[in-house]
């Protein structure tokens, strides 16, 4: 889900409206704490979901903060050009509060086609232990 271009999202005040990770819980509730820093995703699914709202709402900052050091660029921009349109999670595996890695596969949708991938987490930190995005495998 990496582009070039700007990527200058801007969170919004709270709305009703639902996340659009397809959690099926408004935005408030869901994925914006993650984005304003006050929380950390509890799983790996969870960050899998708040990372794909910060694609559509183009939080490259938070994608940045989210993507593990050894692995991300030195700097994000996000193009403005993909629409994205839906998330399905397909699986995971591990990711959970007593694991160190996971796995998520998911298909994100946009105009004019799909994102299939499989994506690699891993924990990071010593205190916090907060989940990273680590690698993906296309598929």
């Amino acid at each position: 889900m990496s582009s070039a271009g700007t990527g200058r999202g801007v969170i919004r005040p709270a709305t009703a409206a639902t996340c659009p990770c397809e959690s099926g819980v408004a935005y408030s509730r869901c994925c914006r704490a993650y984005h304003l820093g006050t929380a950390n995703a509890p799983t790996a699914g969870a960050l899998m979901r708040s990372r794909y709202t910060a694609y559509v709402k183009r939080l490259a900052p938070y994608l940045h903060r989210t993507w593990h050091p050894d692995t991300r660029p030195n700097r994000l921009e996000l193009d403005a050009s993909p629409r994205w349109r839906g998330l399905t999670i397909i699986r995971s595996e591990l990711g959970g509060a007593d694991d160190e890695t996971g796995v998520v596969e998911f298909v994100a949708r946009y105009d004019g086609g799909a994102l299939h991938e499989t994506s690699d987490f891993v924990r990071l930190g010593s205190d916090d232990r907060r989940w990273v995005y680590l690698r993906a495998q296309p598929k």
